[in-house]
C-alpha cells in the first residue's frame, strides 16, 4: 500500500523515498536527538539529496510529525470486545505507547506537534481526527459528546506533561487508563 504524505500523492518510487527518510529521521533522532536532528542529516542517512527531503518534508517538525502519523496511520482498526471502558483503555495506551519505546523520538514527537508551518497544521489535524475517530469508535454507537471531549483532553495534556518530562510515555500510558476510569462511566 502506498502512503500519501501530506503534500501530494506519491508513485512507489517516492513512496520509498519518503519511507527511507521517516526510518532515517527515527534513527537520526535516536542519535543526535531533537536539537540535533536536521532534514540535511537525515538526507544523507537516508541516501537522498537534501533538496529531495526538502520537495517531502518542509521542516524537521513536519518530519517527525509524520513519523508519528504513519504509526498511527498503521494501528488495527478498534476492536469491538470488551466493555466501554475497556475499549477505551485499550485505544488510550495503543495511542500513548506508540513512540513510548524510544523516549528521544516521543519527545521529538511531542515538540514537533506543536509547530506552527501549514504542513505540521494538516497533520496534526489528521492525527486529531484519527484519535478522536479511535476513540469514539471506543466508545461506540451513541457515545456522549462529552465523554469524548474529555477523553481528547485528557490525552493531549498527557502528552504535553510527559514532553515536559513530569512523567514518562510509558507512565503516561498508565495514567490514561486511570483517566478513562474515571471518565468513563460503567
Amino acid at each position: 500500500m502506498t502512503t500519501e504524505p501530506t503534500r501530494r500523492r506519491l508513485t512507489e518510487r517516492q513512496a520509498d523515498t519518503v519511507r527511507r527518510l521517516t526510518d532515517a529521521a527515527v534513527a537520526e533522532v535516536r542519535e543526535a536527538g531533537y536539537e540535533g536532528l536536521t532534514v540535511r542529516n537525515v538526507a544523507r542517512r537516508a541516501g537522498v539529496a537534501p533538496a529531495t527531503a526538502y520537495t517531502y518534508f518542509a521542516s524537521k517538525n513536519h518530519l517527525i510529525t509524520e513519523v508519528f502519523w504513519r504509526r498511527l496511520s498503521a494501528l488495527p482498526p478498534v476492536q469491538a470486545a470488551g466493555n466501554q471502558r475497556e475499549r477505551v483503555v485499550e485505544v488510550l495506551r495503543e495511542i500513548a505507547l506508540l513512540v513510548s519505546d524510544e523516549p528521544e523520538l516521543a519527545a521529538a514527537c511531542t515538540t514537533s506537534m506543536l509547530g506552527t508551518d501549514p504542513d505540521v497544521r494538516e497533520l496534526r489535524t489528521r492525527i486529531g481526527i484519527a484519535i478522536r475517530e479511535r476513540l469514539g469508535a471506543a466508545l461506540g454507537e451513541g457515545a456522549d459528546a462529552k465523554v469524548l471531549g474529555a477523553l481528547e483532553l485528557a490525552y493531549a495534556g498527557a502528552l504535553v506533561h510527559a514532553g515536559m518530562g513530569y512523567t514518562s510515555y510509558a507512565r503516561m500510558a498508565d495514567r490514561l487508563a486511570e483517566m478513562a476510569e474515571l471518565i468513563v462511566p460503567e
